[in-house]
Formats: C-alpha cells, structure tokens, sequence
C-alpha cells in the first residue's frame, strides 16, 4: 500500500527524532490539531505542509505525493576543456535554487499559463535554414508584443521582452568558471541562465543562443555552454542555435536600413557595432554572409575590439555603463513576486522566498517585517521647536 501524506509527515518525525509535542510546536500546530491531522480528521493546509517541508529539509511535492523533487540531466555542450566536478556542483546548487521555487508556485496552484513557443519548422532540413526560420518567428512574436527594432534594444529590455512573449525566466548570476550560459525546460518551466561578465557582447550572444535552444526544444536536459565560437561548433543543434543568435540579433530587415550602397567605411562598420550590441567578428561574419562587405573588409573590422570601436563612435560611456549592466546580479522577477505573494497570503513560510533570492531566512524576515519603533523611541526624537515647526512641513532627513 502507497504511503500517505500522514505517513510520509511521520517519517519527517522520526527522522528529526523529535516528540509530537515537540514537533507540533515547531510547526505551528497546537498539538491537538496535529494529532487530529496526523489521524485524518483535519487536513494539513498548504501553510502546515510549507512548514513541514521546511524543517524536514524536503519538498512538499515529496510530502503530497512521494515524488522525488524534478532535476535536470546536465549535458555538457562544451567547446573548452570541460568544467570541473566543483563547477558542476555549483551549476546543480543553481538550478536546486531556480526548479524549488517552480515547485513551491506550482503545487501551489500559482504557475501562470506559459505562451506557446515557435517551432522548428519540419520541411526544413537543414538546420541552419531551421535557424534562421526561427528567428524570423521569433522577431516576429517580439514585434507583436511591441519590441520591433531589436537590434538597437539595450540588452536589459532585450531580456526583458524575451521573459514577457517566450515565457522564459532568465537569471543573470555568477556560472561556473568557463561557463557562459546554460537552459533548461520542463513542463510549465523555461530557464536561461547567462553568466555576468565584463564581456557585455559576449553575454548579449549567449542570451540570444541559449533562447534558440528553449525555441528549438534542444534543452530537454540541461545544456551548459563553455566560450560559445560560432562557426566551430560540430553538433548541428549548436549551429542551429548560433544562427539562430545571429539572425535574431542582427535581423537582415535592420541591417537593409542601416547601410547604404557600396562598402561600409571604417566610420560606419563601428557605428553598426555600437547599434547591434554585437562583437566586431560577429558583426564581420554577419554582413558577410549577407553579402554586404568583402571578406578583406571583413578582416579589417574583426583586428578592432568592442570597446575600440565605441570609443571611435564617440560612445565610450556607453560601453562602461554595459559593461556595469553585465557584470550585476539579476534573479527572474516572476518568481520572487509569486513567493512573496503566497506568503503574504498565509500559503506558505518565508523560505522558499530566502532561498531563491540566496538570502538568509532570518536576514529576509527582518527585511520584511522590520520590528516597530517603540513609542518612547519615536517620542525622544521629537526635538526643538524648531525642529517641530519644520516637522509640520516637507520631512526632513538628515545622513
């Protein structure tokens, strides 16, 4: 006979060693109603099984149903030397932190209906066309949510209109040493994963690459990306999604209006650098294969750097304030609101929250429920006359 949800309560006593009346305390539960609960005749509330699952260091999927808690398969996609045992762990501690929050919103019944995503279109064979196909649906899908020029998004709003028409959560956080980018999917769960980085270019290439393999359905099991080189890539998955980055990045449409006829100047191949957020090589590789310079051009614009060409055009803030962008943290914003919402509700505790943000519980509690300022305290920095008639007026704040 199957465990219950009472049975499996039970094991989470007997493993902490702990009394019922012990427990009940810890839980929040009057030991009356536990003993009831724990004999059928009172139902654990979502709050109870948060609590449950919080001092028994486990999930309350696991407590309702006795499934083990949803993982990815890592599948390293590497064009480096492979990342370390450590790495890896500290990629497997990530995504614990990202998929336990998807757990928690969802049995709590709060996961929002995800868009339908684009899909790779079957009368093509190869797979670069299957590249650009789907970077044509997927301008497409962002032009109807508003975003029409993409080429000349910074990348924070780039990122942003991605989350709002894919229904993709991504996370810019400190990856495993090598590591520039990962994705996962699952049902009802789209995770992209993009490494800070001072290499804004570069972080702008892998976001657009690792959204090619949630759009083509290739991140099934995780995917990991190490020092993404587009053109030296042997599995055709890998081409399709550097394509796909290429095409979304710098649509052809956007290209067509930005040049003129006959070859580019110096002056104008740097301005297209600073416009499309792209690398020199991968600006150079594009307009090549548009047929837009010759390959000697090409060449000549793949000896300057990123930073190079901003300083030319006359835009060197620019560059440091994306580089600032790169290098900060970001969490999924849909997540962190979803758990604070539930908690506010009473549905559950303040952990999950804590642990998706990487803040301590205790930490996060004092944040949001600061300890009210005694009354003598507030009546002690009354002050002078003064300071009372000012009071009267706008407040006064003082370092």
């Amino acid at each position: 006979m199957a465990d219950s949800v009472t049975d499996r309560v039970r094991k989470v006593m007997v493993v902490a060693s702990v009394s019922q009346a012990a427990f009940a305390e810890t839980i929040g539960l009057t030991p009356d109603k536990l003993s009831k609960s724990l004999g059928g005749v009172r139902r654990f509330t979502s709050l109870d099984l948060a609590r449950i699952a919080e001092f028994g260091s486990t999930t309350v999927d696991w407590l309702l149903t006795g499934r083990e808690p949803l993982r990815p398969i890592i599948a390293a996609r590497t064009s480096a030397p492979a990342v370390d045992e450590h790495g890896r762990g500290r990629l497997k501690d990530l995504v614990e932190r990202f998929t336990t929050a998807h757990e928690v919103i969802d049995l709590l019944g709060l996961s929002p209906e995800l868009p339908e995503l684009p899909s790779v279109r079957s009368d093509l064979k190869r797979y670069v066309d299957q590249g650009v196909a789907l970077a044509e649906d997927a301008l497409a899908r962002l032009a109807a949510a508003g975003s029409s020029a993409v080429g000349g998004l910074d990348t924070a709003d780039l990122l942003q209109a991605m989350e709002h028409a894919f229904g993709v959560d991504v996370a810019k956080i400190g990856l495993p040493e090598g590591i520039d980018g990962a994705a996962w999917q699952a049902d009802g769960f789209r995770l992209v994963m993009i490494a800070r980085t001072d290499v804004p270019t570069r972080q702008r290439f892998t976001l657009a690459h690792e959204l090619g393999h949630i759009l083509a359905r290739d991140a099934q099991d995780l995917l990991t990306e190490t020092h993404l080189s587009p053109g030296h890539q042997k599995d055709l998955t890998e081409v399709r999604a550097n394509v796909f980055a290429a095409n979304l990045l710098m649509p052809r449409s956007e290209i067509s209006s930005a040049v003129q006829e006959g070859d580019l100047t110096d002056e104008q191949l740097t301005t297209l650098v600073v416009h499309f957020q792209v690398s020199p090589s991968a600006l150079a590789a594009r307009l090549v294969q548009l047929g837009v310079i010759a390959p000697e051009t090409a060449n000549r614009l793949r000896g300057l750097t990123t930073q190079t060409c901003h300083w030319l055009a006359g835009q060197s803030d620019l560059f440091e304030a994306n580089k600032t962008w790169a290098l900060a943290r970001r969490l999924p914003f849909r997540p962190a609101q979803l758990l604070y919402e539930a908690y506010l509700a009473g549905d559950t505790t303040l952990r999950p929250l804590a642990a998706y943000t990487g803040v301590d519980v205790d930490r996060m509690r004092e944040l949001l429920e600061p300890e009210p300022v005694p009354p003598e305290s507030a009546a002690s920095t009354t002050g002078t006359d003064a300071d009372t008639d000012a009071g009267e007026g706008d407040l006064v704040f003082q370092p």
